[in-house]
């Protein structure tokens, strides 16, 4: 248990460093769920939600941020 809290909180981390980029696009990213398989949830939202480029966004920016603080993440999936 603690150390899927460890690794919540590097998740945490990672998105607030690309937290700041999305809103300067009027998006942002909620984490919605660290899964026991190593899969992260997020949701974007605001001008992030529904855009063309989300899936880019996603795996581009937030993933290789995601996996490159916590290389133990598989993948990052948006819900």
């Amino acid at each position: 248990m603690a150390e899927s809290k460890f690794i919540k909180e590097r998740v945490m981390k990672a998105l607030e460093r690309v937290r700041p980029y999305l809103q300067s696009d009027g998006g942002d990213i909620e984490l919605i769920e660290v899964a026991d398989d190593m899969s992260v949830k997020v949701k974007l939202t605001g001008a992030c939600h529904g855009c063309p480029y989300s899936m880019q966004t996603l795996k581009a920016g937030v993933e290789q941020a995601i996996m490159k603080e916590v290389p133990e993440i598989k993948r990052v999936i948006s819900v």
